[in-house]
């Protein structure tokens, strides 16, 4: 093998993990594509370039475009398309106009006209808008509150948060999980429970939420302990069967009854009626809004996971790791990164320890919560649970019109988005085909 297939090898692997790098990986590709590789940057760029592998700036393309998110929720395909090339003509003949000038950005007017092609064609696809979507609503983009609605953030909380955490506060943080543990060791075992069908227990006790490792930002701080009361959670995402069986039983949260303001269009899009694809019975049901997983939670005399459960349950048992499994992204321990290219039946990686089957890749989950953009620096230390206790979310849902919280990434997200900590959200009507759900149970002996 050549020097120079041995980097291109590199580059395929780290392609394979990710899409993009930081701008300090790019430059150490490049050194080492000619200190190790005798390659001259020319020829290491182009590879990069050749393998899509770009610095991931995550540019807001709907703002490149001039118009939100808002614009598009509640139009069809044809009508997106329409206002994106309309949108693409305007910007571009204006920046045509401009000649070869430098914006006040500081790009030329033919990197601009570079980007605006970009957006167009990744806003006119439906599954690279939905990627890019993934992709940009982050819990740290910069610009978010400039183009969305106060409320329309990917869950981040809290920016006002420091951005680390001292060691004393860690040492101390893991004080108190240990003088928590202490405590509970004569607390109920499993074998006290009786597990209902297809879920695990996941018991009473304190665990350490959020993030401070490299990939963390400021949504995943600050890193707390937090206790939880002992709970059931679904081993797996609801599937297209279970919830075909739930339209049976309620006909009014069929495709073809269910009201307006419970979805944004996008519902059951791939369904037939009320009959999911053939051959996808075992696949997570996506293209779900939260209005109608809380349905399907209440039906099945379960409810959404809080957002602290569902983090404790992700977790399995270990404590500071980035993944259910450790602190390394592994192809064989979940779908993400379009590895796939789609999602894949519950059940085909193994397990955390807890027992708990793709509770990172695959499909987003819907969780309980309302967005509370400080919510982890004044949480409560038992059952946290933002936008009101549990009981009035199930009481009320119907009526509830703030953003909620999803958790784990997709079969689309890159690796550090299916760590366990990062947070996002949409609109409780949004639907879209990389976002399921699954349900817990309060648990009793």
């Amino acid at each position: 093998m050549s020097k120079r297939d041995e980097f291109v090898t590199i580059i395929r692997t780290l392609k394979a993990a990710s899409p993009t790098i930081t701008g300090k990986q790019h430059i150490g590709l490049l050194q080492q594509a000619c200190q190790n590789y005798g390659l001259s940057a020319q020829e290491a760029a182009e590879i990069l370039k050749d393998f899509n592998l770009v610095v991931g700036e995550e540019v807001n393309y709907f703002d490149v475009l001039g118009f939100s998110i808002e614009d598009i929720q509640s139009l069809n395909e044809d009508a997106i398309a329409n206002l994106v090339e309309a949108a693409h003509k305007k910007s571009y003949r204006a920046s045509l106009n401009a000649g070869g000038r430098i914006r006040p950005d500081g790009k030329t007017e033919e990197q601009w006209r570079h980007i605006l092609n970009q957006a167009r064609d990744t806003l006119k696809d439906a599954q690279k808008r939905q990627e890019h979507l993934t992709t940009f609503l982050s819990q740290e983009d910069p610009h978010e509150s400039e183009f969305l609605a106060p409320e329309f953030i990917p869950i981040e909380t809290p920016e006002t948060a420091p951005e680390s955490i001292s060691l004393a506060n860690e040492r101390q943080n893991s004080e108190s999980l240990s003088s928590v543990t202490s405590e509970i060791t004569s607390a109920p075992t499993i074998s006290s429970f009786d597990v209902p069908a297809e879920m695990v227990v996941i018991l009473a006790g304190e665990f350490l939420m959020g993030s401070s490792d490299e990939d963390a930002n400021d949504s995943e701080k600050p890193l707390h302990p937090v206790y939880l009361d002992a709970f059931y959670m679904d081993k797996y995402p609801v599937t297209n069967e279970q919830y075909k069986i739930f339209l049976d039983a309620c006909p009014q949260w069929q495709k073809d009854n269910i009201l307006i303001d419970y979805h944004n269009g996008n519902y059951l899009r791939t369904w037939h009626r009320n009959n999911y694809p053939k051959g996808a019975a075992n696949y997570p049901v996506v293209n779900v809004s939260w209005y109608a997983a809380m349905a399907y939670a209440q039906w099945a005399k379960k409810r959404l996971p809080t957002e602290a459960e569902w983090e404790k349950a992700a977790r399995g048992g270990l404590t500071g790791k980035k993944y259910p499994w450790g602190d390394q992204i592994d192809t064989t321990k979940a779908n993400y990164g379009e590895n796939i290219g789609q999602t894949t039946p519950t059940g085909e990686y193994p397990p955390n320890d807890y027992g708990v089957y793709d509770i990172v890749g695959n499909v987003w989950e819907w969780c309980l919560d309302e967005h509370v953009l400080d919510f982890y620096a004044a949480s409560p230390h038992r059952n946290p649970v933002a936008g009101g206790d549990i009981t009035y979310v199930l009481n009320n849902f119907t009526s509830l019109k703030t953003y909620r919280v999803l958790r784990g990434g997709s079969w689309m997200s890159i690796p550090r988005y299916v760590r366990v900590a990062p947070r996002f959200r949409f609109t409780p009507s949004y639907s879209i085909n990389n976002v399921g759900f699954r349900c817990v149970r309060s648990a009793s002996l």
